[in-house]
């Protein structure tokens, strides 16, 4: 039943949301109403009217599935699709009621949810001028929706003559979203430098001049293909644009079956494309055609812990009065390696994986001999990938009391709270492992435990600032701390970021927050990360590059494909590939000389490099190192 006492507006803008976390919208209505048993001769938007239950329990699915945004049934509901059933002198009265319905339902959640105008397009481009687009817009607006969604637009004009009428209508906030096909271009064939290029419009003064469009809010991308060609088609848009995307696939291309369309996309497959999609930077992933609630229910699973750390959360509590902040251990003086690199010496370190089990022989035995082959230090990943092993805080105090040589501690976000967090630093500090490198972390759903839960009470740049003050005798609550640590505290980075804004702005942050030094995703392009460094500028921490000895083409195609922010260029795919054919020894070899090449191409600009250790051989990282 239809709630007429909860209709206003969120008190939270829709644009803000956008900015500040990453959104799950629903998916579509027609799939739903077929669902139902609604056949396709009806008119589904004249159901607000004659069956106003059933939308709302489809809305209401999708709330309960875990969505942010809920989308009016309104989408053909224009004067040119009404008339087709007669029915056009209830335009006003369709488009009211779809909002009205939507907004009780998004009322009802325990937190926030978005209302989303539907506005398809227009049938006949020389019948979409701007009244026939405006009354629909003015009934949804009426109806109490947060924003207008012009979806499923088929050009850049179409796309255009929305804007050119929403400049009418400057107080409504609007998204302009187009279909793809093939991940490439417009159902007209237009490429997607095009239908992105910034937003200009008539301004409807007499001169003519174009202005941008104020309350244009986003671009969108939806309909047309599956996740696996939206997914190409975000690759190129985060390059184009610099506005917030909303990107809804369809469930894959559907397949005839017994006189019915049918889609077999799984709910886990469209999730797993919409977290790369998020990976990429995009604002808010949904669904169209085909998608189901079960379909969102699994993309709120997988990209909600994403969310919660798109933007940094201030956790330090306020210094009590009586507490001040005690001088900082000099860097120099906390570890070994901080010494090294306070004298700008080159540094070296080896990544070695904590094992599965708890005997810690065979680690142990690997960094006794990275230490005896003059390596720095040894990096401990923290949980990679969501994989559940030995702490790696208890491996490296095992380290660093029987191989004699500093680790690096990898310190993941994800899996404690602030609590726990705190505690760990403090043992860290106990231990006198002082070199700890800051990250954000893997959602779960990436390793073996889907059902396990992302805390991410802070990120990487909340938890350098909170060792930062630890540094200072200062703990989370703003308590005195005696004595204060002395962590070396470094922060991870990835130059070859497609969201470069977003990676050049947290880096820049985490500096702010206190980072030390830094350490980059493995990076196989020399000049991706010359050209990152460029962009940085004078950067005022050292930095230390990532290396990865690919040991055969295999391994080469693995991480170009399945790990999260790798790219392996085109070269080096093909270097590899050209040798895929001969002895394991021969691919091996190829991998070393292309991590040789790449570290002395970037040695003049960064302080010293960590080689991983492929699948723990510790012996191919050596001989990179030679």
């Amino acid at each position: 039943m239809i709630n007429f006492f909860s209709m206003s507006r969120n008190p939270q803008s829709f644009t803000d949301a956008l900015h500040s976390r990453v959104l799950v919208f629903d998916g579509p209505m027609g799939t739903e109403l077929y669902r139902h048993h609604v056949f396709t001769n009806r008119c589904f938007e004249e159901l607000n009217l004659t069956d106003p239950k059933l939308i709302e329990r489809i809305l209401t699915d999708y709330k309960e599935a875990g969505a942010d945004v809920l989308t009016t049934n309104t989408f053909a509901a224009n004067r040119p699709n009404l008339e087709k059933y007669g029915i056009a002198d209830k335009l006003y009265a369709i488009n009211k009621a779809g909002a009205e319905i939507a907004r009780s339902t998004a009322a009802s959640a325990a937190n926030v949810l978005f209302v989303a105008g539907s506005a398809g397009p227009v049938a006949g481009v020389a019948n979409s001028g701007a009244d026939i687009i405006l009354e629909q817009v003015d009934a949804l607006w009426d109806g109490g929706v947060d924003f207008i969604l012009f979806e499923t637009q088929p050009s850049r004009d179409a796309m255009e003559r929305c804007a050119a009428a929403m400049q009418k209508r400057p107080d409504i906030p609007y998204v302009l979203s187009c279909t793809v096909i093939n991940g490439k271009e417009s159902a007209a064939g237009e490429p997607l430098s095009r239908l992105l290029a910034p937003l200009l419009t008539a301004d409807f003064t007499p001169r003519g001049k174009a202005s941008p469009a104020a309350n244009f809010i986003a671009f969108g991308l939806n309909c047309g293909s599956g996740p696996e060609g939206l997914l190409a088609a975000v690759e190129e848009a985060v390059k184009i644009t610099s506005q917030p995307l909303i990107v809804q696939p369809n469930a894959g291309v559907p397949k005839a079956f017994e006189g019915r369309q049918l889609y077999y996309c799984s709910p886990e497959y469209v999730a797993t494309y919409a977290m790369k999609m998020v990976g990429l930077g995009v604002a808010a992933v949904g669904g169209c055609c085909g998608i189901t609630p079960e379909h969102i229910a699994e993309i709120a699973k997988m990209i909600k812990p994403l969310a919660k750390f798109r933007t940094t959360k201030s956790v330090l509590q306020a210094v009590q009065n009586e507490v001040a902040e005690q001088p900082e251990t000099p860097f120099a003086e906390r570890s070994r390696f901080a010494w090294k690199l306070s004298r700008k010496d080159w540094v070296t370190s080896v990544e070695v994986v904590p094992p599965r089990g708890f005997d810690l022989t065979e680690i142990v035995n690997k960094c006794q001999k990275l230490y005896r082959h003059g390596v720095d230090a040894v990096n401990l990943p923290d949980g990679p990938r969501a994989s559940s092993r030995i702490s790696s805080l208890v491996a490296a105090q095992r380290i660093r009391q029987e191989a004699n040589i500093e680790p690096i501690l990898h310190f993941c976000c994800r899996d404690k709270n602030l609590i726990g967090m705190q505690a760990d630093l403090l043992g860290c500090a106990a231990f006198g492992i002082n070199n700890i490198l800051f990250i954000t972390g893997d959602p779960p759903k990436l390793g073996l435990f889907p059902d396990a839960t992302g805390v991410f009470d802070t990120d990487s740049i909340g938890m350098t600032a909170v060792q930062r003050r630890l540094n200072r005798g200062v703990d989370v609550g703003g308590q005195a701390l005696k004595p204060a640590t002395a962590a070396v505290i470094g922060v991870g980075i990835d130059p070859t970021a497609l969201d470069r804004r977003r990676e050049l702005d947290r880096f820049k942050k985490k500096i702010d927050a206190g980072a030390e030094f830094a350490v980059t995703q493995p990076v196989f392009d020399p000049d991706a990360l010359l050209k990152f460094l460029d962009e940085i500028g004078n950067c005022p921490i050292p930095v230390v590059a990532g290396i990865w000895p690919l040991a055969s083409y295999r391994n080469a195609e693995f991480m170009h494909n399945e790990v999260p922010g790798v790219i392996v260029p085109d070269e080096t795919m093909r270097r590899m590939a050209a040798v895929s054919k001969d002895s394991k020894e021969t691919q091996l070899a190829a991998g070393i000389g292309i991590a040789r090449e790449m570290i002395e191409r970037v040695r003049h600009r960064v302080a010293g490099v960590q080689v991983s250790a492929p699948f723990g051989r510790v012996e191919i990282a050596l001989s990179v190192l030679e």
